[in-house]
Order: C-alpha cells, then structure tokens, then sequence
C-alpha cells in the first residue's frame, strides 16, 4: 500500500483506549455505536451485529448494527440530492473544503491512527502513517482542484473545435478492506470529492470503528462549510449491506478494495447493471535477488516488506525468488533479521512502542497460517524459519502476548517452484523461496501467478533494469528496483494487473476516473460540414 515519506519526530506518549474513544466521540468502549450516516446517525436494524474486537487481547471494542437493504436505498437517495447540490460547487472551492479536511486529519492522526493499531492490528506507527496517507492524496486533491482539465482538439472542419470536459460522475460508492481501513477511503473519497461527487462508504464489518470515527471527522467539517452531509455517507455491515450498494444503478461507480474471491462478486454486480468498477483485489508479490544485488539493501527490503503488518498488505512480499549464486548467503542473514524480531520481544502488543510486527487481524487468519504451513510440509517443503507445528508455535506466541491472534514471521522453501502454494495469496507473514539462475526465469516465475500488483527485482545491472521494466519483463502493476515490493508513495498512481482487478488509486491519472467525460465538438461557422468527407445534400 502506497505510504508517505516519514518525517522523524519524537515519540508521543501512547493513548489509552478510552482517550481514543473520547477523543474521536465514540461514545463509551464496549458499547453499541450507531452505525448508518445520511445526514443523520441512525443504527441498524438488520439482524447481524457487527462486533470490533482488538486482534491483540481479543476484547470487543464495540458493536454496530448492521444496515439493511432498504436502509441502504435510504442512504444512496440522500446522496444523490446531496451531490446535486454539490456539483454547482466550483473545483477550487471544493479545494478549500478540502484543505480543511487535511487539516482537521493532522489534528485527529494520533488518535486515529492509535484506533487503526487498536482495531486492525497494525503496529502504532503503521497506524499513523496510515493516516498520513489520507493527508498526502488530500493534498494531491487541493492542487487538483485548479488544475482539472480536459482537452481542446483540432478538428478537421473549418470553423469547428472539439472539447473533451471532465464533469462529476454523481455517486461513488467506495468498499474497503480491513488491512487499510482508513487510507483506501481516503484514496478514493479525495479525489471523488474534488471531482464533485458524493461518495458512500461500506467499510469491512470487522473495522466498523475507524470508518465511524473517520466519517464524524469528516462531517465536521462540511457543517463548517454549510454543505450537505450525506456527500460523506457510511453504511456499516455485511453481505446484504455491499450488494444493497453495488447493484443499485443511482450508483455510478465502485470502488472495491478486498479478496479476489469477492471482487468477482462486485464486479459481475456492478456489471451487471452496466456501471463502472474500480478493483484492487490479491496481491502475491514476488521480489528478485538477483546474483549482483546489494544485499544490503537487499535484506532489510524484503523483511520490511515479509514482516511489515504482520504480512497483511496488499503489496506483502510472499514470494522471494534468490539467484542460485547468493541464495544461501542471502537466506543465511534474512534469517538473522527474522531472529532478531522473534528474540527481542518485537512481536507483541501493536499499541506498544518499539513493536515491529503486531497480531493477524483474526482467528481465521491465524487458522489459514497454520494451514498454510502443514501443506507446505506434507507436500515435500520445509521451514526454514519460524515455527513447524502448532505446539511449537503457540509455546512462543502465547508468552505475555494476552490471547491475541499471535504468529511468528516464517520463512519456507516448497518442494518445487512451481509449486501450488506459490499461486495463492495467503494474508499472514510466510514468505515462499524458489531458487533460479536465470533472469528469464526469474520472470517467468514472477509472472506465473494469476495476480499483477506489486514485484521488485534486487539488481546492479542497467541491463537487467531494463529488460524487468519492458514489455517481456514484470507483468505487474508495480515494478520496482532496490526497494521493497511495500512502500510505495501516493505521488503515482497504485494499483494492479490480472486477477488484482487493473483497478488505479491515489496519484497520476486515478482522479479521472470519478469523472464523467463529454467529447463536445462546437460548430462557430455558418456551414454544416460532415466528418470523413461525407456528404447529405438533400
């Protein structure tokens, strides 16, 4: 996942759970909170009960209630009268709004991003800098606002020029994952709202809070501006809740963000009403060392991006391809890396400082790990790090750790590179090696998973650089050289090939896709010339 550049600061003392709740108005811990925005808070009254847990102790956090189908209809008609509202707004005034909205993130990130750590897991300066995503595409927004354009074309009519003008796209409807539960709102909601529409908000139903907290954060802000406050709607829930979204036509486009599986679903949805998809889905990423590579920056690269989040980032390194001539010496100190994160304790409470690596976000997830793990070995593989059975693994997770969803970061080597597990994105910290001695191999490997959305290749060679950048090289999305397959910057625009959905976030171009396009050609002479050289003279 894109994240901004990090500004050394000093440590700010760590907020207590019931600060967080005071200070983003959330009411009492453990309690039920309303969970449905129209303009109004109002609770659900579907039958399932969404319950946040905190993944590091398993404690409930609080509970919402789901919205129901027609509650949903509710919601996208006052939008809808909200956006029409808001698409006389001038761009440069929605700047403004959103220059405010900026700051009032900054004045809201510590406690924000502590309720990020709190409810998905992720360790406290991760949680932060997640929020600071929001605050880096809010900038991006503020410029564009003065600078959204279209194009004049030439024509080949005497007296004629063609126009091509960006206008609002209406409602977008934007459905996130539990792993970003703040930052891929804010991707989409930025430069939804500086292209003038309203946007309504199906969070994942086990990060309801950070959705809420993040939804009254921004409606204070649009009564400062005396705009309607359905423009930032939020629907909390589960299966009824998204589909009530995705197959309602007054919904112009979707903005889905999760597992391919249901990205599948939401796209045959949208599709099936004729309306606009945008899709990031899995990502199995791979990072190439190749046999000239610094291992120096090597090493840190791929851990940072094997450990980072508990390897729950769309962008997680899974696969780590080695050139036969460095694998051991490279697995020799990746290893050491890896020990030094169990031994030093830096496993642990995600809200603790120091942490690097914090809990799964859930009970099934750790179940998927160890399933993970034993198909490895009963087809051939091994571990070369981390934990070989679960009598092994719960006597090192469970010390101290209060009953959370603990793993240890593993690395394993399948019995073959072609091996079926290297196919599958699995969201915990395994990384998968295969051995190669080609860069055509490596390539192919990179490029033989049905997934395109992150890759790195480790490399000195100007040669090799540009081979992995052209059109035989990386088939993904994100390209890199020497640095992580995690971490990119919001400046360029994210997002994936294949099976991760050919959907684009955050900078470069992705603002045009919330906008609804006219080609205009404009006839100023006193003759009706036809195109092409035709001819009607009746």
């Amino acid at each position: 996942m894109p994240e901004p550049i990090p500004t050394p600061a000093a440590p700010a003392p760590t907020l207590s759970l019931e600060k967080v709740f005071a200070r983003l108005e959330l009411g009492t811990v453990g309690s039920e909170v309303a969970g449905i925005f129209d303009g109004e808070w109002k609770n659900g009254a579907g039958s399932d009960v969404l319950t946040s847990r905190n993944p590091a102790d398993g404690s409930t956090l609080a509970t919402v209630k789901s919205a129901t189908a027609d509650q949903v209809k509710q919601v996208i008609a006052a939008s809808k009268k909200a956006q029409r509202e808001f698409a006389k707004v001038p761009a440069p005034k929605r700047g403004q709004i959103m220059r405010d909205l900026c700051d009032e993130y900054m004045r809201r990130k510590d406690a924000l991003g502590a309720l990020i750590s709190y409810e998905m897991g992720k360790v406290l300066t991760e949680g932060k800098g997640e929020v600071q995503e929001v605050i880096d595409v809010a900038d991006i927004a503020v410029g564009l606002s003065r600078s959204i354009k279209g194009n004049v074309l030439p024509s080949e009519r005497p007296g004629h020029v063609i126009y091509e003008i960006p206008n609002p796209l209406g409602l977008v409807g934007i459905i996130t994952a539990f792993n970003f539960p703040v930052a891929v709102h804010g991707w989409n909601f930025c430069l939804s709202f500086i292209a003038g529409n309203a946007n309504i908000w199906k969070p994942s139903p086990t990060t309801p809070l950070t959705a809420i907290a993040t939804t009254k954060l921004i409606v204070s802000v649009l009564e400062r501006h005396n705009l309607p406050l359905a423009l930032a709607s939020l629907v909390c829930g589960d299966v009824e809740t998204g589909q009530a979204l995705t197959r309602d036509e007054r919904v112009q486009m979707v903005s889905f963000t999760g597992s391919e599986k249901i990205g599948k679903v939401v796209a045959q949805d949208v599709a099936g009403r004729l309306g606009k998809t945008l899709l990031e889905l899995g990502g199995n990423n791979a990072a190439i060392v190749f046999e000239d590579a610094d291992l120096s920056i090597a090493v840190p690269g791929v851990a940072f991006a094997a450990i980072g989040t508990a390897g729950q980032r769309c962008t997680s390194t899974r696969r780590l391809l080695l050139h036969s001539k460095i694998a051991d010496q490279f697995l020799d100190r990746l290893v050491k890396v890896y020990q030094g994160v169990r031994d030093k304790n830096l496993i642990g409470d995600p809200i603790q400082d120091g942490i690097m690596c914090g809990p799964l976000h859930s009970s099934a997830a750790v179940e998927k790990y160890w399933q993970t793990i034993e198909k490895i070995q009963a087809t051939g593989g091994k571990v070369i790090f981390g934990p070989t059975s679960r009598q092994e693994g719960a006597s090192v997770t469970a010390s101290g750790k209060g009953g959370g969803n603990y793993v240890i970061p593993t690395i394993c080597q399948p019995a073959s590179s072609t091996d079926q597990v290297f196919q599958e994105e699995v969201f915990a910290p395994i990384l998968n090696v295969a051995i190669f001695d080609t860069l055509e191999e490596a390539i192919e490997l990179n490029n033989g998973v049905p997934q395109g959305l992150s890759s790195s290749l480790f490399t000195r060679s100007l040669e090799n650089v540009g081979i992995w950048q052209g059109s035989l090289g990386s088939d993904c999305g994100i390209v890199n050289v020497n640095v992580s397959t995690s971490g990119a910057e919001v400046g360029a625009a994210f997002g994936g090939n294949k099976s991760t959905g050919w959907g684009r976030e955050c900078g470069g171009d992705s603002w045009k896709q919330y906008s609804r396009w006219a080609t205009s050609t404009v006839n100023s002479s006193n003759q009706m010339t036809l195109a092409q050289g035709v001819k009607f003279d009746a």
